[in-house]
């Protein structure tokens, strides 16, 4: 074992005082630039590791961290994130970490906007952003890096807001497996059909439309015959009479689909009515391990799930600001996690954490 190098061993080399050590560890003022030099030299001849943790203790102040995301229903992807982040507070408590939410509207820039504004006014040490357009989130972020806060990406990697870190799938490539993993089931198939969820015609993030580019690009090399449908559903608080409504009419109108998928976390909207119409011929494939989804996978109506580990995301989210701002130590930049298939067979034994 190797044995433990004490401040004052450390004095003794260098020829200074206990107190002149402690200085420079700490890298506090009032030091001469020789008795900096003979300290440094000496802790590099002794190969000096620093105690990261207990430096970080003896300072014995308190971080804030801000996480902002979009507003969201119960039982959501997002609130994995929260509940992940939240964790990983509690497993640095020891450092008093403290995690706050704010939350914005999708597609909603003004939301956006009084959001960042609103986490910039509580003087925050590190963000979690979950972005919106890139434009409207660099605002955000040239704001912190002006500020020297540092900030992490969730959900939609933007290199050029320059992140400490990205955490999240690589949706292209995400969305290429699930076209294979779709096409394993319906490779006989003519027609497909893909769900959106919209607003003004767009969907809710970056993510969800890298996955469609990484799904398309693979029908298009494999099955480019194949034809897509794509049905449109409101972004807006779930209605379902107005959902049933658009299924019902796609549907009666193309009883030759029987595989769709969907590129966001609510394919149980799809799943739920399937169930409900009794439609056994048809499955949906999507994303996330939420429990509205758990249960149609179960049943039937969901075919896949492609899970992300979400809580996963929130807790390392957390941990890279903690490593950086708080250890002071390096965190790697780009962190894309598994790309997961959940089926009937084995959605019950998916281990939400990996801690």
């Amino acid at each position: 074992m190797k044995e433990k190098i004490r401040i004052k061993d450390i004095a003794l080399r260098a020829g200074v005082s206990v107190g002149t050590v402690d200085r420079v560890l700490h890298n506090r003022p009032n030091i001469s630039k020789s008795a900096r030099e003979k300290v440094e030299k000496a802790l590099q001849e002794m190969n000096y590791q620093p105690n990261m943790y207990a430096s970080a203790l003896a300072y014995n102040r308190s971080y804030t961290f801000y996480c902002m995301m979009p507003k969201h229903a119960s039982e959501a992807y997002w609130e994995e994130i929260e509940e992940g982040a939240m964790r990983a507070c509690d497993t640095r408590r020891d450092f008093h970490i403290d995690v706050k939410f704010i939350y914005y509207t999708r597609l909603n820039d003004s939301t956006f906007v009084s959001a960042y504004q609103k986490c910039l006014d509580s003087s925050p040490d590190g963000v979690v952003i979950v972005p919106a357009n890139l434009e409207i989130t660099r605002d955000f972020t040239n704001i912190l890096h002006e500020r020297n806060i540092p900030f992490v990406l969730l959900d939609s990697y933007m290199p050029d807001l320059r992140p400490l870190a990205f955490y999240g799938q690589d949706s292209l490539s995400s969305g290429y497996f699930a076209a294979k993993m779709l096409m394993l089931l319906a490779a006989k198939e003519k027609e497909l059909m893909l769900m959106k969820l919209t607003r003004d015609g767009r969907v809710a993030s970056k993510q969800q439309d890298n996955r469609e580019v990484g799904f398309k690009h693979y029908m298009s090399d494999h099955f480019p015959k194949v034809k897509i449908h794509e049905v449109l559903l409101p972004l807006e608080d779930e209605d379902k009479e107005s959902y049933d409504e658009i299924l019902e009419q796609f549907f009666s109108s193309h009883p030759q689909v029987h595989h769709c998928i969907t590129f966001c976390s609510r394919a149980h909207i799809v799943g739920d009515f399937l169930l409900r119409t009794n439609r056994r011929d048809v499955q949906i494939m999507g994303y996330d391990m939420v429990q509205k989804n758990a249960r149609c996978l179960r049943e039937g109506s969901i075919s896949f799930l492609i899970a992300q580990h979400a809580y996963m995301q929130g807790y390392y989210c957390i941990e890279a600001l903690f490593r950086a701002i708080v250890l002071k130590a390096e965190v790697p930049p780009v962190n894309y996690m598994p790309i997961e298939i959940l089926n009937q067979e084995n959605v019950d034994f998916y281990q939400r954490t990996m801690i």
